[in-house]
């Protein structure tokens, strides 16, 4: 259960199986902090693209890792921040796919951080502490 308020950390492991644990959580907030559907559709959609692409990506290893989400909101705005422990990774800095090709002519990959560019207001990335922090706005 989530108390009202604008702040909550949600930490997960690196399993796929965890998504909708986010899920579940993220909708909660959204709903004690009454948010529409159609901002948390958004951002949770962004959210399951980027621990995706975290949990299948960032670790060279077997071991259990820690994704920390902090999500709030303040003066109209919802925002994510997903903190990792995974290989360094700036998301801004992949190329944009070209959707108007061919799909057998395209390259593989690139299309989740397509849709996350496309459903957030801004995105932040910074890489400190040897940890990834990629911070998502959608104003509501």
């Amino acid at each position: 259960m989530i108390k009202k308020g604008n702040f909550i950390t949600v930490k997960l492991r690196n399993n796929i199986s965890e998504i909708e644990r986010l899920n579940i959580i993220l909708f909660q907030f959204g709903k004690i902090n009454n948010l529409s559907q159609n901002i948390l559709f958004k951002m949770n959609l962004a959210l399951e693209e980027t621990v995706t692409n975290i949990i299948k990506y960032a670790y060279n290893d077997d071991t259990e890792h820690a994704i920390l989400i902090h999500i709030s909101l303040s003066r109209g705005i919802l925002t994510a921040e997903i903190e990792d422990d995974g290989k360094p990774f700036n998301p801004l800095n992949s190329p944009k796919p070209d959707i108007n090709k061919p799909i057998e002519d395209r390259t593989m990959g690139g299309l989740g951080i397509h849709i996350v560019r496309n459903l957030m207001d801004k995105i932040e990335y910074r890489r400190d502490r040897n940890k990834n922090f990629l911070i998502l706005k959608k104003g509501i």
